[in-house]
């Protein structure tokens, strides 16, 4: 089968795509064909260098398709069954084993490339409104990035929960995408400073919490912008990994709270994954949650989904398809 495959620790020119052997499933396994995986700022982390794998690896955490063969001990899985993941590392290809505790059935409503597109992020969206933070009525958050995959996600389950959404944006283009997808104060950060502008709005008072991916280049910004015992969730690092903190700063800010959250600790088991994957998928399935996807790239052209992804050129998802 064909796999992208990073040998070493560089920028997206170290993406390769090779002819590798086809994977065969263990003991409660899937292989699974893969129609669509999806493209994340942690791929990029990976094939960096700032999250350690061992290398030669191939990308890719979350995807969809359908299941081709099973391995001993599975239960609930068929050939020819419809499944997406999630932390399955290894989805830049067109064959991936899946563990059966990973996998998620699909319902017939819900197509695989919407799927492979909705699963890392919606189910970091969902944890990040249910749990980190628990969005409820009246709740004020600020989204950085709010016209990307996730953060327009975010700005539809936290406007769905009855939430008020403050965005940053850098273009008008993402200024109307952001709006439409529920937020109803829009920043564009190239023309105005964040923190001022979110007291402006918030009557000097500040957001109930920060949701921010982008890290280095938006920390200060989202802790300034934090009303006080507000909660900062720095669920990401876009631009680059935040500096040491001094835990004083939270204390001069308000004593607000911060928190490095990821999904990895918020299934810990089959029940928490059910639960989350299963509001995610009910509104989708009904239309309440929309699915944005940006761009799609041939394996070949993985490389070119990074740069697209890194130079801040995306808006919604990128998919990969083989």
């Amino acid at each position: 089968m064909r796999a992208v495959q990073v040998t070493e620790h560089g920028g997206p020119e170290v993406l390769h795509t090779v002819d590798v052997a086809d994977p065969e499933p263990g003991p409660e396994e899937l292989l699974v064909g893969i129609t669509a995986s999806g493209v994340n700022f942690i791929d990029t982390y990976q094939r960096g260098g700032l999250y350690q794998v061992s290398l030669p690896f191939t990308p890719g955490s979350e995807g969809a398709g359908t299941v081709l063969s099973v391995g001993s001990g599975v239960n609930g899985f068929e050939i020819g069954d419809r499944v997406a993941w999630a932390m399955v590392p290894g989805s830049y290809a067109e064959r991936a084993v899946v563990p059966t505790n990973k996998a998620v059935a699909l319902p017939t409503a819900l197509g695989e490339r919407t799927a492979a597109a909705a699963m890392l992020q919606g189910l970091t969206a969902h944890y990040l409104t249910a749990s980190t933070h628990v969005v409820k009525p009246g709740t004020v958050a600020l989204v950085h990035a709010a016209a990307g995959g996730m953060g327009l996600l975010l700005t539809q389950l936290i406007t769905l929960r009855g939430g008020h959404v403050i965005g940053t944006v850098s273009t008008p283009e993402k200024e109307r995408l952001a709006r439409e997808a529920g937020a109803e104060d829009v920043i564009r950060y190239t023309e105005r400073d964040v923190a001022s502008r979110v007291r402006e709005l918030t009557g000097g008072v500040g957001v109930h919490v920060a949701y921010d991916g982008v890290g280095r280049d938006t920390f200060d910004a989202s802790l300034a912008s934090l009303r006080p015992r507000g909660t900062l969730a720095l669920f990401g690092a876009a631009s680059g990994p935040v500096p040491p903190v001094d835990p004083q700063r939270l204390n001069s800010a308000g004593s607000v709270f911060l928190t490095r959250p990821t999904l990895a600790h918020h299934m810990l088991d089959r029940a928490e994954l059910d639960w989350r994957v299963g509001e995610l998928f009910d509104l989708i399935t009904r239309n309440e949650l929309r699915i944005r996807i940006g761009g799609s790239y041939p394996l070949a052209e993985a490389a070119d989904a990074h740069e697209a992804l890194e130079g801040r050129r995306t808006t919604g998802k990128v998919l990969l398809e083989p």
